[in-house]
């Protein structure tokens, strides 16, 4: 990954976002469907109610983000960020598509409502802002690594173990690319204002894990957390999410040259340790 002054990297664009969003749809883990479901009665009691409210929150048609994205393109004139948008949508509802093919293969009904899912989209449709649309995504994405990999430990289904992990593999790069956003945005804030969003960041992530734990804690303690180990695994994740979302994590002097980017996978090209501070892209895939 291209660095700059202090060794410290460069937010990438719009464009390699979009390179990077289609080499990751070439490059995915093989599901075995052919396996059918493979879980057992005990392990489907503990997570399917809990996995019917995620899968339902991994299926919006992203309109509202899309429209948020064409607002906040049209201002700063990037055109190719609503192609970014776009495709992670795609991706987000390939999760939500494998997981769906899970719960029919399973005999579990898809659920066609659910709270926790209604409260986080009320949160983001309240404004039609990109900032308010990336910091909520950015905090559930960041639970999202806790809880993909509490259901992957909690069954020994092929198939299920197989989708959380490409699952998690994505939510890393996802973090990225929402976090690369917002620092975009805090740069242009005073210091004192940018203190002022990293405390009500805190309140608000508080409040999430408190109401994901509240509402998938059959799951969770399936996978081997309880609260107090789930609470520090969230908050230690979103902690090095913070460190990517801020200005001074990044160089915004133009590069004297354009970086040549070596031959690579889409999942090492994001991944690089510097892309989010030292050691922070390891401590979101770690599990």
């Amino acid at each position: 990954m291209a660095v700059g002054q202090d060794n410290l990297p460069f937010v990438r664009s719009s464009s390699e976002w979009v390179a990077y969003f289609e080499r990751n749809a070439a490059e995915l883990r093989a599901i075995p469907w052919e396996m059918g479901a493979g879980v057992t009665d005990a392990e489907l009691s503990a997570i399917s109610a809990s996995l019917r409210g995620w899968q339902l929150g991994e299926t919006s048609d992203g309109s509202h983000l899309l429209a948020a994205a064409r607002h906040y393109a049209a201002a700063v004139g990037d055109p190719e960020f609503i192609d970014a948008v776009r495709l992670f949508i795609t991706e987000e509802q390939r999760h939500g598509g494998n997981l769906g093919r899970f719960l029919d293969l399973a005999g579990v009904e898809r659920a066609s409502s659910d709270w926790g899912d209604s409260l986080f989209r009320a949160i983001r449709y309240a404004m039609p802002r990109m900032e308010i649309w990336a910091t909520p995504v950015v905090m559930v994405e960041t639970h999202a690594m806790v809880y993909y990999n509490a259901v992957r430990r909690a069954t020994q289904s092929p198939v299920l173990r197989a989708i959380c992990e490409q699952i998690l593999a994505d939510e890393v790069a996802h973090i990225r690319f929402q976090c690369e956003r917002l620092a975009i945005l805090h740069r242009r804030r005073p210091w004192w204002q940018r203190k002022l969003t990293m405390g009500l960041h805190r309140l608000l992530f508080a409040g999430i894990t408190v109401a994901v734990w509240g509402g998938h804690q059959r799951a969770l303690r399936a996978g081997g957390y309880d609260f107090g180990r789930f609470w520090r695994a969230a908050w230690r994740k979103m902690r090095f999410a913070w460190r990517a979302m801020s200005p001074n994590t990044y160089c915004w002097q133009p590069p004297q040259q354009p970086p040549q980017a070596p031959q690579q996978s889409a999942a090492s090209s994001i991944l690089s340790p510097v892309s989010v501070g030292r050691g922070a892209a390891a401590e979101l895939g770690r599990r």
